[in-house]
């Protein structure tokens, strides 16, 4: 029913300045609007709203991430500016932070500066 509307992705922020010169200035997202509610970002054609919370509950799992055509590259430009990648134990990550997951896709994740976890995620070619 609903696979012909297009998707908004959400995630919360306590701190919107803080949270606008990450997704803008760092991530490099479009800048669209700062209501009273959110800020409004476009990512490549999805509406993201980064909802301005009084308390922030961080789920213990990723809530957004980009599929990249090169994580290597990605994560290295992302690592310049100031992004650090999460390491997990029991995980076998590289220098990067990048896990290659039994089906060959490459992950590397991160933090937003509200502690949300955002991740990168490169899918092997197919044929």
């Amino acid at each position: 029913m609903l696979g012909s509307y297009d998707v908004i992705a959400f995630v919360a922020t306590q701190d919107s300045a803080r949270a606008r010169a990450f997704y803008e200035g760092t991530l490099g997202l479009h800048f669209v609007l700062d209501t009273p509610f959110a800020l409004v970002f476009e990512a490549n054609g999805t509406m993201l709203r980064v909802a301005k919370v009084q308390e922030i509950t961080i789920a213990p799992y990723t809530v957004l991430g980009w599929i990249v055509p090169d994580i290597v590259s990605t994560a290295t430009q992302l690592g310049a500016a100031g992004v650090v990648f999460e390491r997990y134990g029991g995980l076998e990550q590289d220098d990067l932070g990048v896990w290659t997951s039994p089906d060959g896709a490459h992950v590397a994740w991160f933090k937003d500066p509200d502690g949300n976890t955002l991740s990168l995620t490169e899918f092997p070619a197919t044929e």
